[in-house]
């Protein structure tokens, strides 16, 4: 089903609901969803609405223009439109680690994610036989701080050339530069592999484990130029037992990562996420 997409946000009024469904309705919209939330500390408020299309009396071309002199302009709103066609393309970063990588493809050759994966770029070729099996083309970009800047460079040269709308990373141990996040602002999502925030470091179940932890998850968020604190989109945990060895913590540790991950991305493609300010609204 063809559908339109509308993100709104303004200060919080009487009358905003009963005016988007009224503009709706008029040009014939079949709403599918409607979401709203309103951020009582700072008077502002959040609505999603789906419709489709295909009945729609306006061409997509025409909505924005439309809706703003007859919606957004009496509220003072900001708005975006997005349409699920045609499927944002998805670029994946990955490194050594394979969990997260073979659970976006098994969903994305299964259509559970109604997205394009027109590449995937590592920094190692480990992976490189998996992501080919796929007929997904492979870029084996090495990175060391010698040649960072020329890296993200051929990296970025990559993402424009396969006009890549947002890019997941999938487990990718290292550090994007300050420019390369700017070119695709809450664009970027990573998996962290902790609840964040918590034990932080290169052995991170190691130390759960030394401190005989009961609860361990995993956070997905945008990635900000300050280091695993930008919005956060979803988070999930598992309860361990202190007879979990750290082997089967960092098992139990990965089932949990893929799950934040693939939930993050699918209310990403969806348009189920706003960012404002550090947090996000999500529009379950």
């Amino acid at each position: 089903m063809n559908q339109a997409i509308l993100i709104v946000q303004c200060p919080d009024q009487k009358g905003i609901v009963a005016a988007v469904s009224r503009f709706l309705y008029q040009y014939n919209g079949n709403i599918l969803e409607v979401d709203q939330y309103v951020d009582e500390e700072i008077g502002r408020f959040f609505m999603r609405a789906a419709w489709e299309l295909d009945s729609f009396d306006l061409e997509k071309s025409a909505i924005p223009d439309r809706f703003q002199v007859e919606v957004a302009d009496h509220f003072g709103m900001e708005f975006t439109l997005h349409f699920n066609f045609p499927k944002p393309r998805m670029a994946i970063f990955v490194s050594k680690l394979s969990h997260c990588l073979f659970d976006i493809l098994g969903r994305y050759h299964g259509g559970q994610l109604e997205v394009d994966i027109p590449l995937v770029i590592s920094n190692h070729q480990d992976l490189k036989s998996v992501v080919e099996a796929f007929g997904i083309p492979f870029f084996h970009i090495p990175v060391s701080a010698a040649q960072k800047e020329s890296a993200e460079a051929e990296q970025l040269r990559l993402l424009e050339e396969y006009q890549v709308d947002f890019v997941v990373l999938a487990r990718y141990m290292q550090i994007l530069s300050g420019d390369f996040i700017q070119r695709f602002p809450n664009r970027i999502i990573n998996i962290h592999h902790s609840f964040l925030p918590a034990f932080v470091g290169a052995r991170p179940y190691h130390a759960a484990y030394e401190r005989g932890v009961k609860i361990i998850g995993a956070t997905a968020h945008y990635v900000t130029e300050e280091l695993d604190a930008g919005p956060i989109i979803e988070q999930e945990v598992a309860r361990v037992r202190h007879h979990n060895t750290v082997a089967e913590l960092v098992q139990i540790g990965q089932d949990v990562e893929k799950v934040t991950l693939s939930k993050a991305i699918k209310y990403h493609v969806n348009r189920k996420v706003l960012a404002v300010r550090n947090k996000t609204v999500i529009f379950y």
